[in-house]
Formats: C-alpha cells, structure tokens, sequence
C-alpha cells in the first residue's frame, strides 16, 4: 500500500513539474490564467461546467476551496488535489512540520508533503466535499492542481476541445 501511495504521489509530481518545464522550454507562460466555465444545469438536476483549453493546451480552472478563490490546473494523471503551500495558509492550513510526514521523489529531489482534508471544492455549480489534498512546499510545486480526489467523484469528459464536469 506504502509502495502504491508513494507512485501515486509521483505521477502527481510529475504531472505538476512536466508542464512547467515544457511551457518555459516553449517561451509559454507556466501558469496560464483560468478561462471562465460555463455553467448549466439539465432537466435531470444535474450541474455541468464546460471549461476551455487554454491558449498553452492545458486546462486551467477558477475553483473556491472552503470558500476561498484558487486557480488550478486540471490533472488527470493526479492521483489528489495538490496545493502549494502558500495558498493552503491562505485558507488556514498549516501544516506544522511533523505533518509533512509523506515523502515523494520529483524530478528535483525528494520532497516531503502533507496530506490534509479540504471541506469543500466548487468549480461553478459542481461541488464536491471531504476531498483529499497534499500541501508542498511553494518552491515544489509551480501550481496548484485539481487531480483525481476531486475528478473521480464527478463525471467528466473531454469533448470538442472542452473539459465538461457534470454531478
């Protein structure tokens, strides 16, 4: 199970560095700014967001954790929600030493992160709560990411171009 967790924490490392070499090896900006969703409900009840690719191909979303605005970039090939560390203290988690008591290899090292719990994530009307997160170190991790802990608990689907997440 260790040896599991460990791997999934590098694929999520991975796909958090990877981009950020690619855009600066490109002349492209690593965080692009989040285009806004488009939201819509069906006659079932069901809450859908409709984001766009962004201009670097990636998708970049505004989302409200626990109330607060945080921007993200959608990650499949994330196994959990991984936020730096300076935006988890803007939502009041910090994580004192000792909890940073999960160790992963990146591409510059191992690094230690915390696994926490985040109450709420919104991206528009599609809410999902009790989501798993790790915190990392800010110089870790060049931007937040929205990985599987939230996308698995939505359906989601890449059409024309456009990530759509429906509940």
């Amino acid at each position: 199970m260790r040896s599991v967790m460990i791997f999934a924490i590098l694929v999520l490392v991975a796909a958090g560095v990877v981009p950020r070499y690619y855009t600066s090896m490109n002349g492209a900006t690593a965080a692009a700014p989040a285009l806004p969703a488009e939201a819509s409900t069906s006659a079932a009840n069901s809450r859908t967001m409709t984001i766009p690719r962004g201009a670097n191909g990636h998708f970049n979303v505004e989302a409200y954790v626990d109330g607060r605005r945080m921007e993200f970039l959608i990650d499949t090939g994330a196994s959990m929600i991984a936020l730096r560390e300076s935006d988890a203290a803007r939502l009041g988690i910090h994580p004192a030493r000792r909890e940073y008591n999960a160790q992963v290899a990146t591409a510059n090292g191992m690094i230690r992160v915390a696994p926490v719990e985040l109450n709420r994530v919104e991206i528009g009307s599609v809410t999902v709560r009790n989501v798993r997160a790790v915190v990392f170190p800010d110089e870790a991790l060049g931007q937040n990411l929205l990985g599987m802990s939230f996308l698995s608990r939505v359906r989601w689907e890449h059409r024309d171009g456009r990530l759509v997440l429906e509940q």
